[in-house]
């Protein structure tokens, strides 16, 4: 794409903000941090809630960031179909109120059965914050400038990344609870859903309403499917969440079992959370200049090269936490980078259906990678070696899904 090109995409009448845009980006980036509280404000806390509800298996810890997951993947083949019908802003409204009831019931939770349900359902509602907040974008912005703002959000909102383990190890230490992490996510919950029923009008245009029948939802999910890009870049996703998902699911273990440093734990993932955030940033910025395709392809390439030569050393020279951090956070950073520019190029032709391509694309990302990373948080031996042959497993199966789907010519800039 050349400059003229790049400038009249920037220009046209569906890259706008209904809100100042500062605002837009921080509400939708907002929403999104909302899934990343639920989960990383968990992971200092997974000791404690097995102990108090008598989980004796380690590694079933990960059941309470995987439950979540799950009830997350399949919402979203909900909330989107809803929001094409109903609107942006009631089917996040509606959403939001739940996610504020299911962690109140998760907070009281007197058995581990029961955390589960109320994780899976917590999941299910927040999924709205997902599917709708990529279809409320596109409603607003397209190509270049979509994943620019998608990128600017996902630089805001992983603040909470970097603050929520440690609000999680300040409630367990300090307080003595874990309660009281469910009871913090269902305040600021409730003053998030306040600040977006207040600012953000409705983005759906009435003449994109759809009808709310089966017939219709699989008109939209044919014309998902009939597209290359749309297909082929949701499944690269996949493959990427896969690894997000593994590396959440083993953190905690990683830290408290392999480099026996519990105390690290948030100074670790904030490390790697802040590279991430950086690298966001960089993309909101090289995005517009280089394009979706060359930065995403160039990321995905220097994560699988970083997950196989991280492999190499563990087997040949051992794991250490420096080690660990040096090359955990730049392949994570590149991750991040690869994992939105994919979002937005599987949108892309999307317009007509944002709702429903948004929720079948995120189910099938968010379920695929949930499994993938289950597995192989489940395969965690007290070393790291399952790990980094899941990530080099999952990067050569992204690079060869985008490979077929660009039919061979990675890199373009356009």
């Amino acid at each position: 794409m050349d400059a003229r090109t790049q400038s009249a995409e920037a220009k046209t009448p569906e890259n706008r903000s209904p809100i100042p845009m500062g605002e837009f980006v921080a509400l939708i980036a907002s929403i999104m941090a909302l899934t990343a509280l639920g989960i990383d404000s968990m992971l200092p806390a997974l000791p404690a809630i097995a102990d108090q509800l008598g989980v004796d298996e380690p590694n079933h810890r990960q059941y309470v960031i995987t439950a979540f997951m799950l009830g997350f993947a399949v919402a979203q083949l909900v909330h989107g179909p809803l929001a094409d019908r109903f609107g942006r802003k009631p089917v996040i409204g509606v959403a939001l109120g739940l996610y504020v009831i299911t962690n109140v019931i998760a907070a009281s939770a007197d058995s581990f059965e029961l955390l589960l349900v109320a994780r899976a359902a917590s999941g299910a509602a927040v999924a709205a914050g997902r599917v709708v907040t990529v279809a409320l974008v596109r409603d607003c912005f397209q190509g270049r400038a979509m994943a620019r703002v998608m990128s600017l959000a996902f630089m805001t909102f992983m603040v909470v990344p970097v603050l929520a383990p440690a609000w999680g190890q300040l409630m367990v230490m300090i307080f003595g609870s874990w309660r009281l992490i469910f009871g913090g996510i269902g305040i600021v919950a409730a003053l998030v859903l306040g600040w977006f029923l207040w600012r953000m009008p409705e983005t759906l245009d009435p003449a994109s309403v759809n009808r709310l029948d089966l017939g219709e939802i699989w008109r939209g999910y044919r014309i998902m499917f009939r597209d290359r890009w749309a297909v082929g870049y949701t499944f690269a996703s996949c493959a990427i969440s896969g690894c997000f998902f593994a590396f959440i699911g083993s953190i905690q273990q990683i830290v408290y079992d392999v480099f026996k440093r519990p105390e690290l734990l948030t100074v670790v993932f904030a490390s790697i959370a802040g590279l991430m955030a950086a690298s966001a940033f960089a993309n909101s910025r090289l995005v517009m200049r280089f394009g979706m395709r060359f930065l995403s392809h160039l990321a995905i390439v220097v994560t699988t090269l970083l997950a196989a030569i991280h492999l190499a050393i563990i087997l040949f020279y051992g794991e250490t936490l420096w080690i660990f951090i040096v090359l955990q956070a730049p392949m994570m950073a590149a991750m991040g980078l690869a994992n939105s520019n994919f979002s937005a190029m599987a949108m892309e032709n999307m317009g007509e259906i944002a709702g429903r391509a948004s929720s079948l694309q995120g189910f099938i990302s968010t379920l695929g990678a949930a499994v993938l990373g289950a597995v192989i948080g489940q395969a965690f031996d007290g070393t790291t070696v399952p790990l980094y042959i899941g990530f080099t497993t999952l990067g050569l199966s992204a690079l060869a899904i985008v490979f077929v789907t660009e039919r061979g010519k990675l890199f373009r800039r356009s």
